[in-house]
Parts: C-alpha cells; structure tokens; sequence
C-alpha cells in the first residue's frame, strides 16, 4: 500500500473550503441590529413571529423555538413522556444527539440498522426490535433526503407508538410531495450555522398537536406556566406556577429575528444545494470505485450533507489516508457519522459492535464533500478536481 508520506505536491486549492458554512448578508444582520434597539432582547415578540413562520412553511400548526437541535429533540421526549424503563427505536447514523435525549428522559435508545440505499432507517428491521417497552421511534432524515414515512407511521399506529421525526438535516425536505415538519406526532429542526438556515445556535420543534405543543412550551421555561387555564390557584397577577421540571430552553429574539430572516431565503438557498449536487453526480458518476448518494423518485432531499463512498477494494489507501490526502488539498472534507454506539459512552452502556452492520459499513468507506450556499463554482471546480486526483493517485 502506498505511503501517505508520498502525496503531496502541488495542492489544487492556496485557501481552505470548510465543508460547511453558514451565508449572513445585510438584511440578516439589519434584522439583528433591529431588535438590539428595541425593547426586547429575549422572549419577545420575534420569537413568536419565527415560530409562526417556520410553522406555516413546513406545513404545521405549532412550531416552538429553542436554544439548539439538541434540546428540540429533548423537548420532543419530554413532551411524550420517555420515563425510565420506556425503549425508543432510532439509527445509529446520527449525530449523538439523537439518542442522548433518549437517555436524558430516562429511557433506552434502540438501534435499527440502515437502508443500504438511502442510508436511513431500514424500516424493515424495526418490527423485530418492538416489545412492550417500545414508547416511540425517532427516524432521522439522514443528509436531508426523507425517510419512508408511511412505513414508520403503520408500525406506529399499529403498536401504538409515538413517532419523533429529526429533520435536522431536512428543512425544505419533500414526501411524496409534502413537507418535513407536519407528517408525525413532532418533528424537530437545527438552526446550527452548518444547517440549511441559521440563528446562530438553535432549534424548532413543530407539531400538529395541541397537547404537546402546551407540553413542549412548559418545558422550555422550567416547566413554569402563567396561564390562568392550568394554574392550580390564582393569588394575583404576578402568580405563577412550576407544574414539571423543565428546563431554560429559551431562544433569544435576537436569534429569532435572524431566523426569520434566514427562512426568507430557504428556497435560494436550497436551490443553490441541488445545483451543487448536480455538478458533484455530473463529475463523478463515472469514477469506477465511487458510490454517489441516491435519491429515491418519489423523495426530494434538502441536501444537507453529500456524502461519497469508497469502495476501498479498488484504491491502494485507507479511508484515513484518502481522507488526509484531500485535506492536504485544502478540501474540507468530513465524517457523518460515527456510529452511535462506537461511542465509549455507549459502550459502557452496554451497546456492542456489530449490532447495525449496514451502518457499520458505511462509516468503514463514507467521505464527506463541501456542501452549502456561498461554494462559488470555482469552489466546487477545486472539489471536483481534488477528488480526481486523489482517487487517481491511489487507484490500484
């Protein structure tokens, strides 16, 4: 096998391409600047207006900001009651998120291996791994590409189970023509900078459920409530009651305002992606040793991540050194994911290698191309270009 020691040379590109980045123009920072001057900094009337937006785009009645992905998807357990003992299926091709606010609620992430195709839950191995602690399941929508609902929801309605849709990767998403964010019981959003939208740090969980829309608002203020409805007694109008141990999950306005902006330019933003991934299938398709991600006909992914696989069989290199090779062309490429379970955490839990062989496979030979709005064509040229060498260099 040759020597990583031995690439180097020339690199296509003088600047480094992060894989990932968020695009602030003027109107977003004018927005910013707008509610710094005005009486609200938090828990104001931004907040509100993002929320209905967001709602309103993805199709859903409810939508509920807060702080990050991370506690959307806690939020999103709270608010179906995972307790200790409760068992919630999810995949372990995920960022850890996912499954940790499955522990954070008491209960036990269960691991459903991959659809060798879309890379997202193999919705045939899930009924196998349904018993009488199973409360929910949590399919993700893996690089922006959706997973087969309709299945997910007949086992739900089946078992009577809840189903948590995490689309952090999703926004603009499409099922059978309708989308992400009003098919399931809840479905949660990230607003994280590398996302197709940003607020900096952030997250949204829409439902079309009332009940757990009050839910998922109680828990994102301590559990504490003002409304006259539900108090257990009323001794004035500062009166107010902690009714669940919730948490300070609150958004900013600030953030919200910026929010709101960002949505104005979703479907700019998602075009750009498709485009992208247009001129990535055009230039690779014919690379012998290369596995482009699909996309099923009757879905339309968001494109979030673009995500490549190595047969490595056909190179004489590790996934390390073709890796480190395109970084020293000063190509950002990454890793989604590593499984879940690989985790140390996980392990002390008890969770074994081999249980997701689907999964475990792809992480072996996945690679991770630059993907988001501000890539200039010539960026994606220099991608193009560094993913040829490099293959050719250490093709067998």
């Amino acid at each position: 096998m040759k020597k990583l020691a031995i690439y180097g040379g020339q690199p296509v590109r003088s600047t480094f391409l992060p894989y990932a980045k968020q695009f602030i123009d003027e109107e977003d920072k004018k927005a910013v600047v707008e509610v710094l001057g005005s009486d609200y900094l938090t828990t104001g009337p931004k907040i509100q207006e993002f929320e209905r937006q967001f709602a309103e785009y993805v199709g859903a009645r409810y939508g509920v900001a807060v702080i990050n992905g991370t506690a959307a998807l806690h939020a999103a357990c709270f608010a179906i009651d995972i307790q200790a003992g409760d068992e919630v299926i999810t995949t372990p091709m995920t960022f850890t998120a996912t499954a940790n606010s499955i522990l954070y609620c008491g209960g036990k992430p269960i691991f459903a291996d991959i659809d060798q195709n879309t890379y997202n839950i193999d919705i045939s191995k899930i009924e196998a791994l349904i018993t009488e602690k199973t409360k929910a399941i949590i399919p993700v929508h893996f690089t922006g590409q959706p997973v087969e609902m309709e299945g997910v929801h007949t086992l739900a309605q089946k078992y009577n189970l809840k189903v948590i849709e995490d689309a952090a990767h999703a926004l603009g998403s499409l099922y059978k023509g309708e989308k992400v964010g009003g098919l399931s019981d809840m479905t949660i959003f990230s607003f994280h900078p590398v996302k197709h939208i940003t607020t900096g740090e952030g997250g949204m969980i829409t439902t079309n459920d009332e009940g757990l829309y009050k839910r998922l608002q109680l828990f994102r203020t301590h559990g504490i409530t003002r409304d006259p409805n539900v108090l257990t007694k009323q001794e004035g109008p500062w009166y107010y009651e902690q009714q669940a141990l919730g948490y300070n999950y609150r958004i900013t306005d600030i953030q919200a305002a910026l929010g709101c902006s960002q949505l104005h330019k979703i479907e700019v933003f998602l075009q750009r992606r498709k485009e992208i991934v247009a001129k990535y299938n055009d230039a690779f398709q014919n690379i012998e040793g290369l596995v482009l991600p699909k996309q099923l006909p009757h879905l339309q992914s968001a494109w979030h991540l673009y995500v490549i696989q190595i047969d490595l069989s056909m190179f004489e290199a590790s996934r390390k050194e073709i890796y480190e090779a395109l970084i020293k062309e000063n190509i950002g490429v990454n890793v989604h994911y590593i499984p879940v379970y690989y985790h140390p955490y996980y392990q002390k839990l008890g969770y074994k290698k081999g249980i997701c062989p689907n999964a475990e496979a792809l992480y072996d030979r996945m690679i991770t191309l630059p993907l988001f709005y501000g890539i200039s064509d010539q960026d994606v040229s220099d991608v193009i270009t560094a993913v040829q060498k490099v293959l050719q260099y250490y093709k067998i």
